[in-house]
């Protein structure tokens, strides 16, 4: 197949983006925004739909956003219907929805750890599974937003390493049941992304950004355009027959084995 820009032509295509009001996500919207997609993006704070939905709308593309907790199924559930009433079938559901924060297993409360498996991992499958009714079949692309420390032993990331391999694990079980209904589900995995919530906690400082570019093989972190970019690649006919795959998008960074360095940025947050 040759390469063509109509290839990401996505006028006429709807986009659902779980977590889409902010970081990586909004870059991801943004980026199917500018490429013609219809967009519904949902998160908790409303302010934040509000801000992303008017950021979407000066792209010149249709836009709509909703307000529901990624741990509520029922209010999962009817975002996802009321964004297929108004746009029509999904093309794209992106489950993007995250939960983070640095502590070792025996500085974490049960609540802690089950916070974030809630948010990352039954998120996922509330996006997933409420989804489905409403995906284009044959035809719709499904992505999760995953992370490194999905397969990288991470100090004080037990919960999150946990949740991330469920979800990439999903993909996987996902990308099975649902192939032959031609439903195609991937992961991509963001490594240290500039100018992002998550990074600006981790790293604060200068030197201490400097020291995440330089464990990276590439000596940068990403931009959230990087990771974009691999969205739309995802979402078009150049990776038609790509399902069940799980891709880092980090420069070589989850080679390294990262975790003596995050523990050591992570002693900021010790008390």
């Amino acid at each position: 197949m040759t390469m063509t820009t109509q290839q990401f032509d996505f006028n006429g295509r709807n986009i659902f983006i779980a977590g889409g009001t902010s970081g990586i996500n909004l870059g991801i919207a943004e980026a199917f925004a500018r490429a013609g997609a219809s967009l519904a993006v949902m998160s908790r704070a409303q302010e934040k739909v509000n801000a992303a939905v008017e950021r979407l709308q000066e792209f010149g593309s249709e836009a709509i956003g909703f307000s529901a907790d990624v741990r509520d199924f029922q209010a999962v559930e009817t975002s996802l219907k009321e964004a297929h009433e108004t746009l029509g079938e999904i093309d794209v559901l992106i489950s993007g929805a995250a939960g983070n924060f640095p502590a070792p297993v025996l500085g974490m409360s049960a609540n802690g750890f089950k916070s974030v498996i809630d948010i990352d991992l039954l998120g996922t499958f509330n996006v997933l599974r409420a989804g489905y009714a409403f995906l284009k079949k044959p035809g719709s692309t499904v992505i999760n937003i995953s992370a490194p420390q999905a397969f990288v032993p991470t100090p004080l990331q037990a919960h999150v390493c946990a949740a991330k391999a469920g979800v990439d694990m999903l993909t996987r079980v996902l990308a099975l049941e649902w192939g032959d209904q031609g439903i195609r589900i991937n992961s991509i995995v963001p490594g240290p992304i500039e100018g992002t919530e998550g990074m600006a906690r981790l790293a604060p400082t200068k030197e201490s950004q400097a020291a995440v570019a330089a464990s990276v093989p590439m000596k940068r972190m990403g931009t959230k355009h990087d990771v974009a970019k691999l969205a739309l690649v995802l979402a078009s006919p150049l990776a038609e027959y790509i399902n069940g795959a799980v891709i880092p998008v980090d420069g070589g960074w989850s080679l390294t084995g990262f975790g003596d360095l995050m523990k050591t940025l992570s002693m900021q947050f010790k008390s």
